[in-house]
């Protein structure tokens, strides 16, 4: 059973990033972070659960896990489930779903998992069950692996990714934690220019000034943990209302061909709050050129090709981008996003061998980066 000042705390990651997300969590300060599939864990209370939401880019969803116990049957779950002290955790007025995923155990209907367990928060708490019309406010998640029930708080609600500020998007875009993540992994701090040639919707732009102005990534949005019994309004705001004051030293260049993309970057930029730190304009990659004398970072997320016979017919933007890349961004590095390894083959940059390839939208892609180009 968890205490109120020690517990484990899970924040995930995409499969293959789990290191870059441990590095950010260090730099944020939080002590002993602890990589694991899917994402990386560390300790504390309720006040780390708030400032992981509030402070770290590149997690997905923060899990508070509050129990474990050894379970065999569905009669003992009850016992379990009932077991613990819901009552320091969840509201009675609050709405609670329960979502089971069970592997390798005795226990492999994850259905009935939920059902039980559930039946014991209402039980025990007479708190409402989401079910017909009713929405959730809370989830509680139980994982059942070799007859071990880790039950787990969704202190996050909404998936992390939903800043609260990106309300116009283009065709696949990345998402923002993924986004942050590659930004980070490609050497970015925050104190160097950054360019996107084709930068849609402005994801890997709003990113790299965010991170420049030392944002809060969870400035903008509610969480779930707001509807726990463990919530403090007071302490919740003080955290919230602290302030970064750091200029901006780069600013961040995002240009496309689309002038209806650039349109909703430069929307979504001032949603942010970031507009002084970012310059939007329409262009194509024939035209791209350093804008400034300072090299820094140029990275991309191009289009992919990902239905048969597509790839063929991108190879000449693949090809024409690595070009511009190396007759005019000497001393720039090259962070570059693609499914497809051919593509990524055709600019001709001498990318460092490319990390293993990482879920996204159905997909799976790869990050190439470059060391500074000769």
């Amino acid at each position: 059973m968890t205490t109120s000042t020690d517990f484990e705390i899970f924040l995930a990651a995409p499969p293959g990033l789990e290191m870059v997300l441990a590095d950010e969590i260090r730099l944020k300060g939080f002590k002993r972070p602890r990589i694991v599939p899917g994402g990386v864990t560390i300790r504390g209370g309720w006040p780390e659960v708030w400032r992981a939401n509030l402070w770290i880019r590149g997690a997905s969803r923060v899990l508070a896990r509050i129990a474990s116990f050894h379970v065999r049957h569905l009669a003992q779950l009850d016992d379990l489930a009932r077991a613990v002290e819901w009552s320091a955790l969840l509201r009675p007025d609050v709405p609670v779903q329960v979502e089971a995923h069970c592997a390798g155990s005795r226990l492999y209907h994850s259905g009935a998992v939920a059902e039980r367990i559930g039946k014991a928060i209402h039980a025990t708490l007479g708190a409402p069950l989401a079910e017909g019309d009713v929405e959730p406010s809370v989830t509680v998640m139980a994982r059942i692996e070799r007859d071990v029930c880790v039950l787990s708080l969704d202190t996050s609600g909404a998936l992390l990714h939903r800043r609260g500020f990106k309300q116009a998007v283009n065709r696949a875009p990345i998402r923002e934690t993924m986004a942050a993540l590659f930004l980070m992994r490609c050497g970015y701090t925050g104190q160097e220019p950054v360019v996107d040639p084709m930068c849609g919707s402005g994801t890997f732009i709003l990113e790299a000034a965010e991170i420049a102005a030392r944002l809060n990534p969870g400035r903008g949005r509610s969480f779930a943990f707001q509807h726990l019994a463990t919530y403090d309004a007071e302490r919740w705001e003080a955290m919230r209302a602290v302030r970064s004051t750091r200029a901006v030293e780069a600013t961040c260049y995002g240009y496309d061909r689309d002038a209806g993309a650039v349109r909703m970057a430069g929307d979504n930029a001032e949603r942010a709050g970031v507009s002084a730190g970012v310059h939007f304009a329409q262009q194509p990659i024939s035209a791209l050129k350093p804008p400034t004398e300072t090299p820094g970072l140029v990275i991309v997320n191009p289009p992919y090709g990902a239905r048969i016979g597509e790839a063929d017919a991108l190879v000449p933007l693949y090809r024409s981008f690595g070009q511009v890349m190396k007759e005019r961004f000497s001393g720039w590095r090259v962070g570059m996003v693609s499914a497809v390894p051919r593509l990524a083959q055709a600019t001709g940059l001498p990318f460092v061998a490319p990390e293993a390839p990482i879920p996204h939208g159905g997909l799976r892609v790869s990050l190439y980066r470059t060391d500074p180009l000769a």
